[in-house]
């Protein structure tokens, strides 16, 4: 076997230094070595590790193991439109990933375990193979989180962040894999190469969302992108902050998106500091009075001996 290219293994020790798998000098991070535990690719294991701290872990686990296997949908060729409906039975409006994890939930469900999970599969055109596989590896994921005493809870799934903190965590994994809806035109740019993209037509993603990370590239006939969910791009500047200096991407559409949202980033960090300054001073001023006050009671308990 041939060893890598030097520029593939300059481009994987990058990419673990932006997923902060690696620290300035190339060596292991606290992350890098916890994710260097999991047979996964590092960015599908960085989320399942930052998962952990947003409280959606068990959604990541079902999420990243569904994405480790081969297609779990299926299509007929003389039964598209049937299975198109069906497959709206499971469609989030946020897009693929979270429509992935209603898939598995189905597949869970005591619907399914009354019916037969392969029947039910059948009848729902989905492949049974693919999302058993997809069980087993999540166990194996599962047990092995739980040997590194890492925290499966999950928010209750009526809060307002339940959907929101599993989109976060797939951007810690995915904003490598960016793409920003074209201002005048149909289709997407990719955030760092400005490539033009569409979304892939087995996308369930139906909101107009303008920023979007995704799973895969696609180049048929076209440059696709599959497997996709919109995300809040605020979120890129704050779990990348390395890999979105804008210092080193190419002028376009793209940059000038990022650029206003930086400066509004910006404005907001420092009101925020403005506001951090203004309750310490007004509390080392409520401080002072208490003092005052308390050497003034002293005082006066003194002058009454």
């Amino acid at each position: 076997m041939d060893p890598p290219a030097p520029e593939t293994m300059m481009r994987a020790l990058e990419e673990l230094y932006y997923l902060k798998c690696l620290d300035e000098d190339g060596n292991l991070t606290e992350l890098g070595r916890l994710v260097s535990l999991y047979p996964l690719d590092p960015m599908l294991a960085v989320m399942l590790v930052k998962s952990c701290e947003l409280k959606c872990a068990p959604e990541m686990l079902t999420i990243v193991s569904m994405l480790s296997v081969p297609n779990v949908f299926v299509r007929p060729g003389k039964d598209k439109k049937r299975a198109d409906d069906v497959k709206s039975i499971f469609t989030h409006p946020d897009g693929d990933h979270l429509t992935l994890l209603n898939v598995y939930h189905g597949f869970k469900s005591d619907e399914a375990y009354e019916a037969g999970v392969k029947k039910w599969c059948f009848e729902h055109y989905l492949n049974h193979r693919s999302i058993q596989a997809a069980d087993n590896i999540r166990n194996q994921l599962e047990r092995m989180m739980e040997r590194h005493n890492l925290d499966l809870s999950s928010n209750d799934f009526e809060s307002p962040i339940y959907f929101e903190n599993i989109k976060r965590a797939l951007a810690q994994g995915f904003f490598m894999q960016a793409a920003k809806k074209k201002s005048n035109s149909k289709g997407f740019l990719t955030v760092k190469d400005n490539q033009q993209v569409l979304i892939h037509p087995s996308s369930v993603l139906s909101k107009e969302i303008e920023w979007v990370i995704y799973n895969e590239f696609v180049l048929t006939t076209q440059n696709y992108i599959r497997t996709v969910t919109g995300i809040k791009p605020e979120w890129l500047f704050e779990y990348a902050p390395a890999y979105f200096n804008l210092d080193h991407f190419m002028p376009g559409d793209v940059k000038m998106s990022l650029e206003r949202i930086k400066e509004r980033l910006d404005v907001y960090a420092k009101l925020d500091k403005k506001r951090e300054e203004a309750k310490m001073i007004s509390n080392s001023s409520e401080e002072l009075k208490k003092e005052k006050k308390e050497k003034k009671e002293k005082k006066v308990k003194k002058s009454k001996k």
